[in-house]
């Protein structure tokens, strides 16, 4: 399954099933790029399991509100669309990987 790439509009609706990662970014964030490909290797490894969507923190400001997101990368993981982790910061495939895992 392909990342999806998620709006105020949508967001709700992507996050309510399953276990979703979300990276809240912004194209001018370096650590942000640094994740990008992180976040694909995962996806290409486990995206039978989990879902991965991006939110551009610029474009959707409500729902960085909503989530009280203060810096970035940020990454939230649901489960059934409760939030069930918090990553900020830039973190290591293997980490995020063992706490994708907690929920699959």
């Amino acid at each position: 399954m392909a990342i999806v790439h998620v709006t105020d509009n949508d967001f709700h609706q992507e996050i309510s099933e399953g276990v979703v990662l979300t990276d809240f970014w912004a194209p001018w964030c370096g650590p942000c790029k640094m994740i990008a490909p992180v976040l694909e290797e995962i996806n290409e490894e486990i995206g039978d399991q989990v879902t991965i969507a991006k939110l551009n923190v610029d474009d959707n400001q409500a729902t960085a509100g909503e989530f009280g997101i203060m810096s970035i990368p940020t990454m939230l993981l649901f489960k059934d669309g409760e939030v069930v982790e918090q990553i900020v910061g830039f973190q290591p495939k293997e980490q995020l990987m063992e706490q994708i895992q907690k929920y699959t």
